[in-house]
């Protein structure tokens, strides 16, 4: 069976890249990350969600002590009710945090013989992050061919992006026709015993529930 390294932050889009990924009959060992974001919510959404799939999982515990996002720093206000059309980059962004998570997931799958790395980013629906577009993908792409042993082997470590150009709705669509257990999913960008419903995160969340005419098992009530 194909191996493959998943990114499982525990929110909507990475659990349904995972069920994606087993689709399509790989073996999947997900990679978790702690970086001392605000709240350990989607931290226990993540090993919950590997768990019922029945795969392998890491948790990764970095630090970045400069902080410089409202995911790290306590001090910084979460925007809420914000437009999601506006424009700009929100301070949510985490400088560079996916080229940090991926060059983890690149080590990860060349140590253990995986040839393929999957991440549930999304250019469509999504709050603007740089690290998040189809043009970066592409270039983390050439870095892989480029600055790994497999890629000099010719046996290139390929990147899978299955979201990046769908909507929420569809993302949601697609969720539930493979099962994921989305009760076991966390978006919100806050803890607590549910969703806060006014972060980015929460608001891009219920736009694609509503979209879809499903209704979110996230919330209890």
């Amino acid at each position: 069976m194909r191996k493959a390294v998943v990114l499982l932050s525990g929110g909507l889009d990475s659990a349904t890249t995972l069920y994606d990924a087993q689709s399509k009959g790989f073996q999947c060992h997900c990679l978790i990350f702690d970086y001392h974001q605000r709240h350990r919510r989607e931290i226990k959404s993540a090993g919950a969600l590997a768990q019922k799939a029945g795969c392998s999982y890491s948790i990764v515990k970095i630090n970045l002590p400069w902080k410089g996002s409202a995911l790290l720093d306590t001090t910084m206000a979460l925007p809420k009710d914000q437009s999601l059309t506006r424009q700009g980059i929100p301070p949510t962004y985490v400088p560079a945090r996916n080229i940090i998570f991926l060059s983890f997931a690149a080590s990860c799958a060349e140590a253990i013989g995986a040839r393929n790395i999957f991440i549930g980013t999304n250019a469509i629906d999504y709050s603007g992050y740089p690290d998040c577009r189809p043009e970066f993908m592409r270039s983390f792409q050439v870095m892989l061919a480029k600055g790994l042993k497999t890629g000099i082997e010719k046996k290139t470590i390929h990147l899978r992006t299955p979201l990046i150009r769908k909507t929420k709705a569809q993302i949601v669509k697609l969720a539930v026709r493979l099962k994921v257990p989305l009760e076991l999913t966390w978006s919100c960008y806050k803890g607590g015993a549910q969703p806060c419903g006014a972060c980015d995160s929460c608001r891009f969340r219920a736009k694609g529930f509503s979209e879809a005419q499903i209704k979110d098992p996230a919330f209890k009530i």
